[in-house]
């Protein structure tokens, strides 16, 4: 696409911004044109986010200049920033748990008479934005926190969509959609820039960035590379100048994953959410699930891990003839399972404590010697994980909070990798991680299974699965509605399988199960 005409509507200009042992920002120029959807890529810990947290009144710069319609712009807070037209829906979640979808998505502009809020009209509105990004089926009176994380991400879509603005910053909006979601939020975007909104787009999908954007800013350790028409750019180019050096994809190699089964599921059932399925894993294979937002993927795994209790069905491990008793994820983990959560912020990371305390916590017991915890050696296995995965950070005594959102993520996959276990569970494993961690993450999965250990990917990127998966397990509206192999698959057949409860006219069902 062609970059819209026209001078800028938001100029920065020699950006600085530094926390405790990391420049973040080093002298940083950007702008963005009057209905372009630009760009931002880079590799975790780049700079991207706190830029646009800058540009959001989110955090203050140390030093630089920012212009809004050539006019100085320095916002003290969000609201601030809304109140000039500037939004932002970040990588991480901020939605309110308790609070109803509609509530959260006309927080702070609630329909109401002489106090009283107007229920119906409030639902009304909710519903016609909810249509827009495929939460129809959801009732706009359903808590948040009944959610998947995927859903959650598409009400503060919704929230930031239901209001005109002048900017729209999406960081890492599609990390845990669906090919079918991030379509319906693509046709969106494309209104907005018809009506001359600006969109500050920030992705590690390649294929994105080249589908929508009309210009990409490349920042690498602080600093801009380069800025350059989004067409103009080949995606070998991009990644090469986000990474500083040139990185292939690793290819799953066929005909992996013959040994004996890990685990059996027979029958496993938790309420309407997950529903009667039946699937083995084996040792050597990666065998991943596919699904669209509410399938049921990431219930079931937590049902298997004994996060949620299931109600009905057996869970068999490592060949056994009886059923494992697992009541609690303490029962799975003794039992060798490891499961790599999706809601990282909620249910992954203990965010005050140091990188240090999180990367070992898994694996006290073999740091601890007559109940005290060898310090030496847990600092030498957090520097290990650390350079592993080239967490970007000041010290293993850094909070994990203070990190951004994708080296983040690889403390808690570190975490599970130190641990000794014969069957991992990676739900989104590599959601806000950057293009060249992506392709250390397959390749550390391709070794765990090399190792002989089942592993299993639940992943919302249909491409990433085709890639690195020997099976794929696609479920729909909380059934499984089928398993294919590398052989047999394509992205249609997928897809297909994916809608293919929706497809039989179990409204009733769609409309309990949006919320699984």
């Amino acid at each position: 696409m062609n970059a819209p005409d026209g001078s800028p509507l938001l100029s920065v200009a020699r950006l600085t911004k530094a926390y405790p042992g990391v420049q973040a920002l080093d002298a940083v120029d950007f702008e963005v044109r009057p209905g372009e959807v630009h760009a931002l890529v880079g590799e975790n810990g780049a700079g991207k986010s706190t830029l646009v947290r800058i540009l959001a009144g989110l955090a203050r710069p140390d030093g630089g200049a920012l212009l809004l319609d050539g006019q100085p712009y320095a916002p003290r807070s969000k609201s601030e920033a809304e109140a000039l037209g500037i939004r932002i829906v970040m990588q991480e979640l901020n939605s309110i748990a308790h609070l109803s979808i509609a509530e959260n998505i006309f927080l702070g502009r609630l329909p109401h008479c002489l106090g009283v809020i107007r229920a119906g009209k409030l639902h009304a509105q909710a519903r016609a934005i909810m249509n827009e990004v495929g939460l129809g089926e959801l009732d706009p009176a359903l808590s948040v926190e009944r959610l998947s994380v995927g859903q959650q991400q598409m009400v503060e879509i919704a929230a930031a969509l239901s209001e005109a603005c002048r900017i729209l910053i999406l960081d890492e909006p599609t990390a845990s959609l669906t090919a079918t979601e991030t379509d319906l939020l693509f046709a969106r975007i494309d209104r907005l820039r018809g009506r001359g909104t600006a969109v500050i787009y920030i992705s590690h999908r390649m294929e994105e960035i080249k589908r929508i954007a009309d210009r990409v800013t490349i920042l690498r350790d602080g600093r801009r590379i380069a800025t350059a028409q989004a067409g103009g750019l080949s995606t070998e180019e991009i990644i090469r100048l986000m990474v500083g050096r040139e990185v292939g994809q690793v290819q799953k190699a066929p005909g992996a994953g013959s040994g004996a089964a890990a685990l059996r599921v027979v029958n496993l059932g938790r309420g309407e959410r997950v529903r009667e399925v039946s699937f083995e894993a084996h040792y050597g294979e990666i065998l991943g699930f596919a699904g669209l937002i509410g399938s049921g993927r990431t219930e079931l795994m937590r049902a298997i891990f004994g996060a949620d209790l299931p109600e009905r069905g057996h869970i068999f491990l490592h060949g056994s003839a009886r059923p494992a008793r697992i009541r609690s994820p303490r029962d799975a983990v003794r039992q060798g399972l490891a499961f790599l959560t999706e809601d990282r912020k909620n249910q992954g990371l203990f965010l005050p404590a140091s990188i240090r305390m999180n990367l070992s916590i898994s694996t006290l017991k073999t740091l601890t010697r007559f109940g005290l915890i060898d310090g030496l050696a847990e600092t030498a296995l957090a520097r290990r994980a650390i350079g592993q995965f080239s967490i970007k950070c000041a010290s293993p005594e850094q909070p994990v909070g203070a990190l951004s959102g994708g080296n983040q993520q690889k403390v808690v996959i570190a975490r599970w990798l130190a641990k000794s276990a014969d069957i991992l569970i990676f739900d989104e494993p590599t959601r806000g991680i950057d293009v060249g961690a992506r392709f250390e993450i397959h390749r550390l999965l391709f070794e765990l299974a090399e190792r002989h250990k089942a592993v299993i990917v639940v992943s919302s990127d249909l491409l990433e699965l085709m890639a690195i998966c020997d099976r794929i397990a696609v479920m729909s509206l909380s059934r499984l509605a089928g398993i294919v192999s590398r052989a047999e698959w394509s992205r249609e057949k997928i897809m297909a399988l994916a809608l293919s409860e929706h497809l039989h006219g179990n409204k009733g069902a769609a409309s309990e199960n949006a919320c699984a």
